[in-house]
């Protein structure tokens, strides 16, 4: 219990007097100062209980007396101990009437009673208080180390915790997703404080902050980064209806310090779980499903009975694509150890494979948060067995070229044969080829009658009909047929060559989707 002036006051060998002030008289007492000056503000902190004879003070001057004790309610001094039988007989009334004003508790201390003794057993209750408040740290912290090393280590620790408290609390993953939280009702209070914790992670290296609670309560809530690395493992936060005290700080530097050795121990089983999913992954690909199998055993064993698809992601941008690939990596893996889904990860120079079965949550999200970040471009491969992962592979590669292409961040392999092939052209040789083909007929149109280009365009998208394709144009056949020989004679080569004919359409086509 902090020692406060009502206990001073009640204390039976100080025989203090209460003058003024008494509805004040439950504040916290942080330490006792002696001092004649008529303004010791300067060398006060606050929380002081201030001792002074009123040698230096001006008892006639009412006024002088007011000016006073608002320099000691302005130092936040929480009270007046007043000495008499050494300047004054009693109390000035002025001194007492300006106090009962201000609302300052002012205690009349008699001649026997020294300031010493009030110095000492201030400093006695509260030396009292800091050693109740570290044995009932040290306390707690044995009791919240039992409740670590439990089955169920965290949520038994953050029950402990809420109950040490009388509040609750809430354990947060890298991601600032809820992983427990105690008691069971704080659940939904801890998943509104998303926007708090999300702000946390922005702070590289152990960080901690104060904030409201969440709407519609009237708790007091602090958030903890959980880690010893620049990123944090996770968060703790504590909600209690008022601030922490000593003992309580004790108890929660306790919680993190457990939770912080409890999540760094999970990333060193966690490191070597991922070293394995990427063999195993290595493997599959590779061809080598029956080495794959057997390296899996229990751990991924299961993930090789179903059909799975892979997933492979690279960056569009050189910065913020490798940020937005370490996302994607790191929320997978939070998302695959809250659902419980095995998934295989790793990593092919810049770009990140994801395997997973077919109709998995971790997939679905991964999916999801590749086609929300515009620094990434992703293909998804159809589901397959097992044993042909390598070509699962290679449709999601094939649909990752796709999406470079036509600018998708997310293609799956069944959109690859839908559509156009010409966005797949849109490459800068492919262009330079269109244009390089086409050039002699442009020249020609700038500078001679007849429209060569447009002639040629109406003629191979009617297949070669020449009555369709004049009409198209608006000139007799003879015409057309003058004009495409006035292109072969240019180009050099034969309309009736059907690989001229192709060549011919897909620089057309180029350049139209080019200028589209």
């Amino acid at each position: 219990m902090p020692l406060t002036l009502a206990s001073l006051a009640q204390h039976s060998a100080l025989k203090l007097t209460v003058l003024a002030g008494r509805d004040r008289l439950d504040s916290e007492v942080r330490w006792v100062h002696t001092s004649e000056l008529d303004d010791p503000g300067p060398y006060l902190e606050g929380g002081e209980l201030l001792l002074t004879t009123g040698l230096a003070l001006d008892v006639g001057d009412p006024e002088s007396l007011r000016g006073y004790v608002r320099r000691l309610t302005g130092a936040r001094v929480v009270g007046l101990g007043f000495g008499v039988g050494v300047g004054y007989d009693e109390v000035p009334a002025a001194l007492v009437e300006a106090a009962e004003q201000a609302g300052l508790p002012l205690l009349e201390v008699p001649r026997r009673t020294p300031f010493i003794a009030i110095s000492k057993t201030v400093s006695a209750a509260l030396a009292a208080d800091r050693y109740k408040a570290v044995t009932a740290g040290f306390e707690a912290q044995r009791d919240l180390t039992r409740a670590a090393l439990a089955p169920d280590g965290p949520a038994a620790l953050l029950t402990r915790l809420a109950g040490h408290l009388d509040g609750w609390a809430a354990l947060y993953d890298a991601s600032g997703a809820v992983l427990a939280a105690a008691p069971e009702w704080a659940g939904k209070r801890a998943a509104r404080l998303g926007a708090e914790v999300e702000r946390m992670r922005e702070i590289q290296g152990p960080a901690g902050a104060a904030v409201p609670g969440p709407a519609g309560c009237e708790d007091r809530v602090e958030i903890q980064s959980l880690g010893t690395g620049r990123r944090p493992r996770g968060y703790l936060a504590v909600g209690t209806e008022s601030r922490l005290d000593t003992s309580a700080r004790y108890v929660v530097n306790a919680a993190v310090a457990l939770l912080t050795l409890s999540l760094e121990q999970s990333r060193t089983l966690q490191e070597a779980h991922t070293r394995l999913a990427a063999a195993v992954l290595r493997m599959l690909v590779a061809g080598e499903t029956g080495h794959a199998r057997s390296t899996a055993g229990d751990l991924y064993g299961a993930l090789l009975d179903h059909p799975v698809r892979v997933l492979v992601a690279e960056p569009a941008d050189d910065r913020l694509g490798i940020e937005a690939l370490a996302r994607l990596a790191e929320q997978a893996d939070a998302t695959a150890a809250r659902s419980g889904e095995p998934l295989l990860t790793c990593h092919e120079g810049a770009r990140l494979l994801l395997l997973a079965a077919e109709d998995a949550t971790v997939l679905a999200a991964a999916a999801d948060l590749a086609e929300a970040e515009d620094a990434l471009s992703a293909g998804l491969s159809a589901a397959v067995p097992p044993e042909e992962v390598p070509e699962a592979h290679r449709q999601a590669e094939r649909a990752l070229a796709v999406a470079v292409r036509r600018g998708r961040n997310l293609v799956e392999h069944g959109e690859v044969g839908a559509g156009s092939v010409v966005p797949l052209l849109a490459a800068d040789a492919v262009r330079a080829f269109a244009e390089g083909l086409l050039r002699p007929l442009r020249e020609h149109d700038a500078t001679s009658r007849g429209d060569l280009v447009a002639s040629l365009h109406a003629w191979l998208s009617h297949h070669g009909q020449w009555d369709a394709a004049a009409a198209d144009l608006g000139v007799h056949r003879h015409t057309l047929r003058y004009r495409m020989r006035r292109v072969e004679e240019i180009l050099g080569c034969s309309l009736d060559d059907p690989d001229v004919r192709m060549e011919l359409w897909l620089a057309l086509k180029t350049e139209a989707e080019a200028d589209g």
